[in-house]
């Protein structure tokens, strides 16, 4: 293969270092947009779940199938996303999302009159999904939309870096999470709920507006250099194009660690997040605006953290920023947990959210920053792999642990066993991860790029 390290340095060294340009604002717009969308979804489809059924492993099935392409199409998205021009990728992925959202739009909408509603939460025979046809649509729309995420996803994380310097991508992520995250969970949510008391089908159609939308305002980007390859490639296997961003990634000392904690995380945070709807429902009382309100805390905390995390970084360092990733998520899960009130929950979000973009914004703009680019797609698809492969495993761990629990203990505390037992891991992780993470490895870590960096 042809190395295209040296050009798409070249190229990156004529972005604007002292702002961060027009086609960053296209590619935020765009993906404002869509995480509008998103945070609608958040509410409509786990409310659809739990329409269908109260059994927690079903209703964690629907967040494992969401996952699942994360574990089976991470690495050749990544190899994808090297071979091909990243910003029709994205479009691509966006507008397949847009058919299936709509595909889901259409099947609420025939079976609106056959949905039950939370008139079966308190039903103890309400365990198998009242309307399997809609169950197993839901099931089959959430996995082709987790598909196209794994695309979306890996192709923007490495377009970023050919429309925004090296030394602004802290800020460039750290404004884009805390918008995404102010649209994903803080307006979102809340307008769901409004959509879904005005029709069940409703947010799902608006959704996938979004999501066309999102396709328009990326193809207004110019085709930008380096966007993939920008030059004769030379035909090679997928295994082999592979097996070169594995093994970048495993010999790296900074970034492979980072890899496994990443996953461990994810996975404890899918333990938790798997049975949220039923926890929320059945221990903390929510209606569907309650439960969109509680979703907004997340939405503060991202925002506060978007906005603030490379000042706190630069004020206590890297490493001890996601050390406070770590303790801030133990400690957010076991007061979630013991807790009966969703406005306490609320605030335990924001705080937990706040910790965990600080990891983003630091972790993602330093893979940006060292992964050459004409590896980029694949080490982070391989990096992505270990972090967002686990999350299914966690999801089914979360169901089957409510499952299980509740021929032991009362509902109540089998739903609340979940975050008691993720918070307490996340202090054991800590443990293990503090000492590979510290601020000396990731500064030295940019120190070498930065080197290899043109004048």
């Amino acid at each position: 293969m042809v190395d295209l390290h040296e050009p798409a340095q070249a190229a990156r060294a004529k972005l604007p270092k002292d702002r961060l340009g027009k086609n960053y604002f296209k590619l935020f717009g765009a993906s404002t947009i869509s995480n509008l969308g998103d945070g609608i979804g958040v509410i409509a489809y786990p409310w659809l779940a739990s329409a269908l059924t109260r059994n927690a492993l079903f209703i964690a099935l629907v967040a494992v199938v969401q996952r699942l392409p994360w574990l089976l199409f991470s690495l050749p998205a990544g190899v994808l996303t090297d071979r091909k021009d990243r910003r029709s990728l994205m479009i691509t992925a966006n507008v397949v999302r847009t058919v299936v959202t709509l595909g889901v739009a259409f099947g609420v909408l025939a079976q609106a009159r056959e949905l039950p509603g939370v008139d079966i939460l308190n039903d103890p025979d309400a365990y198998l999904p009242t309307n399997v046809t809609l169950y197993l649509l839901v099931l089959f729309a959430t996995f082709l939309l987790g598909t196209a995420e794994v695309l979306y996803d890996n192709a923007a994380q490495t377009f970023m870096p050919a429309i925004v310097h090296s030394e602004q991508l802290e800020k460039a992520n750290g404004r884009l999470w805390s918008t995404e995250m102010l649209a994903n969970t803080f307006v979102g949510p809340p307008l769901g709920a409004v959509l879904i008391a005005g029709a069940f089908a409703l947010p799902f159609f608006v959704d996938a507006a979004t999501f066309a939308l999102s396709a328009v305002l990326i193809a207004l980007i110019p085709r930008t250099a380096p966007n993939g390859p920008s030059g004769p490639v030379a035909k090679t296997s997928w295994r082999s194009e592979l097996a070169e961003g594995i093994r970048w990634l495993w010999n790296h000392e900074l970034l492979r660690p980072l890899a496994i904690i990443l996953g461990m995380l994810n996975a404890l945070g899918a333990l938790t997040g798997a049975v949220l709807i039923l926890f929320a429902q059945e221990v903390l009382h929510t209606s569907a605006t309650e439960f969109a309100i509680l979703m907004t805390g997340g939405a503060v905390g991202g925002l506060i953290g978007g906005w603030t995390a490379s000042t706190i970084s630069r004020r206590i360092g890297s490493g001890p920023s996601l050390y406070l990733t770590m303790l801030g998520a133990g400690a957010t899960n076991i007061a979630i947990g013991l807790s009966s009130s969703w406005m306490f929950a609320w605030v335990m979000f924001a705080f937990g959210t706040l910790t965990a973009v600080l990891w983003n914004v630091i972790t993602v703009s330093l893979r940006q920053t060292i992964i050459p680019d004409h590896l980029l797609g694949r080490v982070n698809s391989v990096y992505r792999f270990f972090a967002w492969g686990m999350m299914p495993i966690g999801s089914v761990a979360g169901g089957l642990l409510v499952l299980v629990a509740d021929a032991t203990l009362s509902r109540e505390w089998a739903l609340r066993l979940p975050a008691l037992i993720g918070g307490a891991l996340h202090v054991v992780l800590f443990a293990y991860a503090a000492p590979k993470l510290t601020t000396a490895k990731i500064d030295a870590a940019r120190v070498v790029v930065a080197a290899e960096e043109p004048d």
